[in-house]
Parts: structure tokens; sequence; C-alpha cells
């Protein structure tokens, strides 16, 4: 009897003891699991912390060494190349307050207006009648016999740009698109992408300015700044246009470039499709001897004008790139007389600056050369490396087909 209790209390207690030690092996485990969990945490956040402190320090030496090349421009031997800094940065809308940083702001008012004193060379305005409208139509050359379409395009190269240069047979077929019927700072731009299938046109660059306040608003491109007509209408009158000038095209389809255009001179000029920007670079066979002198800086550059025989020309000039910085005032100069034209005008540059054309022939390139948007249109020119996409603008030049009036 003895015995047996004795091995029932044993038993007994054997069996009361395992639960608990059960339970105290499962906290065991949990704990280390939790360690392990909290080990793995701190050593991600240890990593993040490094990989942000390398990622911040790559960043710090990258803005140091290009401030140290800044100012080693700005404030270098060369006079020349902090002229054409300065008037690089001025131009873009995000980069003006940079130069007065190194310079301060009255250099850099001095390289951006010059000697005031100096004799302005202003070649008259006469509304181009040293243009025949009609004469590319009567052209029997073989300038065109590759091209049903009217239009071709080459490309020209300088020391520090590639430009595209398209050439339209006949100027009747250009206009003045408009992103809206009823600008406003509540309706966004366009882009010309979108713009060119909207209108149904065969080719298209930006045209005049807007209003740009250097945010990522969406009132940026929504409204142009200075005289828009469109249609023979007047369709925004209000703002100033960063440069002084002015292209549009009359009734006869002659290209008019003055250094400024009222709604009034523009009623009596017959003015059915133009806006402002600027400078006037030529008017009546005449260069703008004080752009062609200027200071202007190297940037994307995007320009309209007219040879004798009534063509129209669209320039654009990529910029902002490795292969090609953008070109000067000078620049669109040399190449708008290298290609005949006797009125010429700047128009909205930078990051506004596109050409595209609808290739229905496939004459121009392939689906892997350069960016299609659909429906063969081609985007001709190249974007900045900042951009992915083109701008939000108010108003367009583009190129009705050949079979629409």
């Amino acid at each position: 009897m003895t015995e047996r209790s004795d091995n029932s209390r044993r038993g007994s207690v054997e069996t009361s003891v395992s639960p608990d030690r059960v339970t105290i092996s499962q906290r065991g485990t949990a704990r280390r699991r939790r360690k392990q969990k909290k080990n793995v945490k701190q050593i991600a956040l240890t990593i993040f912390g490094r990989a942000m402190l390398v990622i911040f320090t790559i960043v710090l030496l990258l803005v140091i060494g290009l401030c140290m090349i800044l100012n080693l421009i700005f404030n270098g031997p060369s006079e020349s190349a902090r002229e054409v800094l300065t008037m690089s940065l001025l131009e873009a809308s995000a980069t003006k307050w940079v130069p007065a940083l190194f310079i301060g702001a009255d250099t850099v008012d001095e390289i951006r207006y010059g000697d005031t004193d100096a004799p302005i060379i202003k070649p008259p305005s006469t509304g181009g009648t040293t243009v025949d409208p009609n004469g590319s139509l009567v052209d029997n050359t073989d300038e065109w016999k590759d091209h049903p379409d009217g239009i071709y395009i080459e490309e020209v190269k300088g020391s520090t740009y590639n430009a595209y240069v398209m050439v339209i047979r006949d100027p009747s077929k250009v206009y003045m698109a408009t992103s809206t019927d009823k600008f406003s700072k509540d309706i966004p731009g366009t882009r010309i992408n979108e713009e060119i299938e909207n209108e149904g046109a065969i080719a298209a660059i930006n045209a005049g300015a807007f209003f740009d306040n250097g945010t990522a608003s969406s009132q940026v491109g929504s409204v142009p700044e200075g005289l828009v007509i469109a249609g023979g209408e007047v369709v925004w009158t209000s703002g100033q246009a960063p440069e002084n000038g002015f292209a549009g095209f009359n009734e006869d389809n002659v290209l008019v470039v003055a250094h400024s255009m009222t709604a009034s001179q523009a009623k009596e000029l017959k003015i059915r499709d133009g806006c402002c920007f600027g400078p006037a670079l030529i008017i009546d066979g005449m260069i703008n001897q004080e752009a062609y002198n200027s200071a202007s800086g190297c940037n994307p550059r995007t320009a309209i004008g007219q040879r004798a025989d009534g063509a129209v020309i669209f320039l654009c000039i990529d910029g902002r790139q490795a292969g090609s910085l953008g070109g000067t005032y000078a620049d669109i100069i040399d190449i708008m007389v290298e290609y005949g034209a006797v009125n010429a005008c700047n128009l909205d540059g930078g990051s506004s600056t596109v050409m595209l054309y609808r290739d229905e022939y496939g004459l121009y390139d392939s689906d892997t050369d350069r960016q299609r948007f659909g429906n063969d249109v081609v985007m001709i020119n190249n974007y900045s490396l900042l951009q992915e996409k083109p701008r939000r603008m108010p108003t367009f030049f583009m190129v009705r087909p050949a079979d629409e009036d």
C-alpha cells in the first residue's frame, strides 16, 4: 500500500510539472523570435540609414562640385563664357536666380542689357513686301518632287547644337492653333501631341509666350502672354511677352515680323494668325543686328521664318543635352539666312521647344528612331534631359493637310 501511494504521488507530481515546463519552453521560443525580428529590423534600419547617408553625401559632393564649376566660369578669366552661361540660365524660368548668387544683380543686368548708350539698329517693319506668297507653289524645280505633302525636314549641326529645319511649301496651310476657344487660368493648356490630333494637322511647333511662374501649377501654360490672333480674330491681348517681337501671317499669307504689335495695328495689317515672342530676327531681308550681337545663351530654341517665294520655315534647336547644349540668337539667324528666310522671329524656347510631324510616308524615321505619339505623329527634335513629355501650352503654329482649305 505504501509503495503504491509513493508511486502515485510521484506520477501526480510529474504530471503537474509537465505543463509548466511546456509553457516556459514556449515563452522562451517566443522571446527568441521577437529578439530575432528586432535584430532584423535594426539591421534593416542600419542599412537604410547608411544608404541614405551615402546618397546624401554623393548629392552634397555633386552640388559642391557644380557650385565650384559655376563659380569658376562666372568669375574666371573668360568674359564670353560668363556671358553665355549667364544668359543661358536667365532664359530658363527655373534658373533665373542663379547668376546673381555668383556675380551679383548689377553685373547680371550689365550682361543682360549691355551698353545702354550703344546705338540700337532696328530694321524697319513694312509687312513683308519682299515676299511672293505663291512663288513656291508655281516652282517647277525638283525641290518638292519627293515630298507629296509639301513638307521636308533637314538636320543642321553647329558647334554647340543639333537643329531641325522644316520647310512648308504652302504658307496658306500654316495657322495658329489654340488650346481652347476661351483662355482662362482655370483651363489648363494642352500638350502639342494632343493638340495636333485635335486639329488633325500634319505638322506643328510650339508658338508664343504664356503664363509661367516657375511652379508645377496647372495654371502654367494655361493663358498666353501678349497679343494672339487666330482665324482673323483677336483671342488674347493680356500680359507681356518676355521679349519684344511678333510673328503672324496676313490674309495674303505673308509672314509679318515686327518688334511690337497692337490689336489695332494687326487689324490694319489684316493679320489672320499670329502671336508674340521675340526678338524679331529678320525683317524684309534685314538682320536685326541687336539680336545677332546680343549675349544670348545656349538654349533650346524655336523660330519661324519665310522665304521670298513664300515657303515657311519652322526651326527647332535641341538644347540642355550632352550632345547639344543649345543655340544662340545668332545661330538661329545664321540658319534662317542659310535657308533663304527674309522674315524670321524667335518663338518660345527652352523646355517648350517641340517639332512634330505626321510621317504618313515613312520618310524620316522608323519606330525605333524617334518617339511616336500615335497615328504616325513623330517628334522630330529631342527633349532636354529634364523632360519626359511636352509641356502644356496655349498656342501652336500648325500645318493643315494639303487637301484642306
